[in-house]
């Protein structure tokens, strides 16, 4: 607990059996809650968590990234959670910036918080590949224009809210897949949160989550694509309901796709049946 903020870490994970562990073992002891939510798996992700006494939830099949954050976050909510972090647990970020992360949201320094890996300066040196770091700078460069704001980066999957953003965005709107990070951004953006950043080193190795390249090509094209969409919006042009203020919130319900796999986790799972 942070300034009487209950803190929560959620973990999206897929296949993450190999890096489970070293990540759950680094959160700093601030964090309240811990939630993992396994998009159906084909390791041994599940019984790793179990191991370590996490609570966690299973979705029926492989819904994708984006479906897998909206688990992880209706989830942290119910649970009571003021401030929510993503931790990705294929240790590519360093679970030590929680306390920092949670921090600046939970003083009400800002609403968001992302862990840069630019601004280091390091990416490289942490192994990221150089087609992506280029496609990164790339497309940022062409959000920041878009979305007329200044980030380092919008393509970090370490970031922290606060409960308010976690309620009041449109998330179910959003795509499934891994634009979904993208296009959170652009809501954020959109409606009026603010956004903060700090660095964070990365590391890339084999067992750590990467999606190849025709994947980031897809993901790439879905950047532009939201790009053009928010400017659209703002300009009063065309209307998307990933901008709209009566799109379908977390909070708003939704159909059952996953089971909870301790017993609170089931017990909430069970309400929603």
């Amino acid at each position: 607990m942070i300034n009487g903020k209950r803190i929560a870490v959620v973990l999206p994970a897929y296949n993450a059996e190999k890096t489970l562990e070293a990540t759950v073992r680094e959160l700093p002891d601030v964090v309240d809650i811990k939630i993992l939510v396994d998009d159906h798996s084909s390791d041994r992700t599940v019984e790793v968590a179990h191991s370590l006494g996490i609570p966690f939830f299973v979705h029926h099949r492989n819904y994708g990234y984006g479906r897998n954050q909206q688990t992880c976050y209706r989830e942290a909510l119910a649970a009571g959670a003021d401030v929510v972090i993503m931790v990705h647990p294929d240790y590519q970020y360093t679970p030590l910036l929680v306390t920092a992360m949670a921090s600046m949201v939970a003083y009400g320094v800002y609403d968001v918080v992302l862990g840069s890996r630019i601004i280091g300066g390091t990416a490289l040196h942490g192994g990221m590949p150089l087609y992506k770091y280029i496609s990164n700078r790339a497309l940022t460069a062409i959000e920041n224009i878009f979305l007329n704001v200044k980030l380092s980066e919008y393509h970090t999957g370490y970031r922290a809210f606060s409960r308010e953003v976690l309620t009041r965005l449109p998330l179910r709107e959003n795509s499934d897949d891994f634009v979904f990070d993208n296009q959170m951004l652009a809501q954020c953006v959109y409606f009026g949160f603010r956004i903060g950043e700090v660095s964070c080193p990365t590391k890339y190795f084999e067992e750590a989550s990467s999606i190849n390249f025709r994947r980031s090509v897809e993901y790439g094209l879905g950047v532009l694509k939201t790009a053009v969409q928010f400017a659209l919006e703002r300009a009063g042009i065309a209307h998307n309901p990933i901008f709209s203020e009566k799109g379908k919130t977390l909070e708003a319900g939704s159909d059952v796709y996953y089971e909870g796999g301790s017993p609170v986790a089931r017990q909430r799972a069970a309400s929603r049946s």
